[in-house]
């Protein structure tokens, strides 16, 4: 049974999961049916190095740069509409290929085309993400964003990070403005 996180939990991935080495981080999300608007919501991860920074502009993945240069972390596909059930965006990770200089990664969603449309979360419900074993196809753990975004274009998801061997997981849900750029900078990749 998967485990389901509150804000702030921190979950070891690997240590009670042996063997574990690929898995699939599912993204969804509903744009709230009072708006009538389409949304186009993009997943996207960043590689980082013991700084907190991506170590060079490619471990920036996102539906622009699918595939990272390890070949570790691979994004499936842009889902401009958040249509249907499920996972909108599907990013799959191999831990045993993620180069020993990468610390963290963190997984976030940003409005695309925010401003100019006026969107932002306070319109957007029922946000997740969930790490699945490829493997089997076993949801390993959930979290369910039930914060109340008012005017964030960009939300901080998740990270995996590097602890003692092990990679551990935590819920993040932390709302910004600026869309993707503000995620961009706040992790070093030059706009």
């Amino acid at each position: 049974m998967a485990v389901s996180l509150a804000k702030g939990q921190k979950v070891d991935l690997t240590k009670g999961n042996p063997g574990l080495s690929k898995i699939m981080v599912g993204l969804g999300w509903d744009v709230n049916k009072f708006s009538g608007a389409a949304f186009d919501l993009d997943a996207a991860v960043f590689l980082l190095g013991s700084g907190g920074k991506v170590l060079k502009e490619t471990d920036f993945v996102f539906y622009n740069h699918i595939k990272h240069d390890s070949g570790s972390v691979e994004h499936m596909g842009d889902n401009r509409t958040g249509a249907g059930k499920g996972d909108d965006e599907q990013i799959k990770i191999d831990l045993s290929r993620i180069p020993a200089e990468y610390e963290r990664i963190s997984f976030t969603v940003s409005i695309h085309g925010a401003e100019e449309a006026k969107h932002n979360f306070g319109q957007v419900s029922n946000a997740f993400i969930r790490i699945v074993n490829e493997a089997n196809g076993t949801e390993l753990m959930r979290y369910d964003l039930s914060e109340d975004f008012s005017t964030e274009t960009a939300v901080m998801v998740a990270e995996m990070y590097r602890n003692s061997g092990e990679w551990k997981f935590m819920a993040v849900g932390i709302g910004m403005q600026g869309g993707l750029v503000s995620l961009c900078k706040n992790f070093g990749v030059q706009v």
